[in-house]
């Protein structure tokens, strides 16, 4: 069984087997990291991976985890105007009244 050496940034170096990792690498611009829960602190730890590291841990029995950014992040930016505290103490007035669903209905720019 393959040996692992790492650290976790509060408990310090670590030795950690194949099992105690997973190897993530993002499918559309295949950087990797690799995760593992510090033994010690139960801290969730993520270091980066170039790929030479990646194929050096999977090749001996680390998980590989191929993962997808979700598609909103290829939305365009919203265009207009930012939301301001001027709108919002407006929402939270238009919400003080029982009829605020009609008046939104009938009105969707107040």
């Amino acid at each position: 069984m393959a040996t692992v050496r790492t650290s976790c940034p509060d408990c310090g170096d670590l030795e950690l087997t194949h099992r105690d990792l997973t190897v993530r690498v993002c499918a559309e611009d295949r950087r990797g990291t690799y995760v593992f829960t510090c033994p010690s602190c139960n801290m969730a730890v993520t270091k980066p991976a170039e790929s030479r590291i990646v194929d050096l841990l999977v090749s001996s029995g680390v998980e590989l985890v191929v993962w997808s950014p979700p598609l909103e992040l290829r939305e365009p930016r919203p265009t207009g105007e930012r939301f301001t505290h001027d709108d919002l103490l407006k929402l939270h007035d238009l919400l003080l009244d029982e009829s605020w669903l009609e008046q939104l209905c009938n009105n969707p720019n107040p």
